[in-house]
């Protein structure tokens, strides 16, 4: 079923919360973070319809902000009915760049043989770099630490801003 899209956070919350997808309470996030919701992403799977396009307002919103170098995501790479970030990052993206991907599994694989079925996905939309990570808090440190010493320069040449001699 489509429903109309939200337009304001609060309608956002009261669409989340008819699709059961949202809890209310006192809850400390993984980050360590206090939230007076938390958001059941597999309840969002069932309506990926509002999933995508909510998702597509963020990024028209984040566009509105000016630049931004760099989106990262976390989980939702795995093989799991709920693990559907790599689509939702593929509908958005326009261009991919599956070097930066490859990088994060291959170094991965010297950790854990789950590297194996990460289904990640590293590309642009505009001149916005996206990286899907992986939910673990070790899979995010490990991952970031192959593709920090090139984001900056990943950055730069999306947004033409490079000059010079590629780095070494």
């Amino acid at each position: 079923m489509q429903t109309k899209l939200p337009t304001s956070s609060q309608e956002t919350i009261e669409l989340l919360k008819g699709y059961g997808a949202v809890e209310e309470g006192h809850f400390q996030l993984a980050s360590g973070n206090h939230s007076n919701f938390y958001v059941k992403k597999g309840k969002l799977v069932q309506h990926p319809f509002e999933l995508q396009a909510m998702i597509e307002q963020c990024v028209d919103a984040m566009k509105a902000l000016g630049k931004i170098d760099v989106v990262l995501t976390t989980g939702g790479t795995g093989l799991s009915s709920r693990d559907v970030m790599p689509e939702v990052t593929s509908g958005l993206i326009d261009l991919e760049i599956p070097g930066m991907a490859e990088a994060m599994r291959a170094e991965s694989l010297k950790v854990t043989n789950m590297a194996m079925i990460s289904r990640a996905v590293v590309g642009s939309r505009g001149s916005t770099l996206v990286i899907n990570l992986p939910g673990s808090t070790g899979g995010v440190r490990d991952n970031l630490g192959v593709v920090l010493p090139v984001i900056e320069h990943a950055a730069e040449v999306l947004q033409d801003r490079q000059s010079g001699d590629h780095p070494i």
